[in-house]
């Protein structure tokens, strides 16, 4: 079975008791809530990445104000085919930031395509992907070793 490794980095914005996130097209149409950023491209430094991913997809500057922990996850994507099935391992950084400059605005031509201001409370009836809850519960809970769960959940 072939394996892919993704290293990632994320930020989680809040503000007034908001969060920020980005809205990504799912499959079948419908969208799903992320926390803005994206991979990490060849030599890039993970805090470099979450700088430049927040600006493509909000808008805004950031600084970094501190790094809450590392998400990992791992799974068999696909059925088969030409390929067959591929072993995928996920390695997400997840950083604090403060907004320090920029606009608002939604990206043009990427993976997300509306980036908005959401109540704290208001997450949970989100259509959300699994990492804005654990980048939450990282910003709620501030674990010593960066993590809520146990790796591979």
């Amino acid at each position: 079975m072939r394996q892919t490794l993704r290293v990632a980095a994320y930020a989680v914005c809040v503000r007034d008791d908001r969060v920020l996130l980005a809205r990504s097209p799912a499959p079948g149409g419908s969208h799903e809530w992320v926390l803005p950023g994206g991979g990490m491209e060849h030599g890039e430094d993970p805090l470099d990445t979450v700088v430049r991913e927040l600006e493509e997809e909000t808008g805004y500057r950031v600084e970094v104000t501190g790094l809450l922990g590392i998400d990992s996850s791992r799974r068999v994507l696909g059925r088969g085919g030409l390929r067959g099935p591929v072993d995928h391992h996920g390695v997400r950084v997840v950083y604090e930031a403060r907004v320090a400059g920029g606009e608002l605005r939604n990206e043009v031509n990427g993976s997300t395509d509306l980036a908005a201001w959401h109540d704290l409370d208001a997450v949970a009836g989100l259509t959300r992907v699994r990492l804005v809850d654990v980048g939450l519960g990282l910003w709620r809970e501030r674990p010593v070793d960066g993590r809520t769960h146990p790796p591979g959940h």
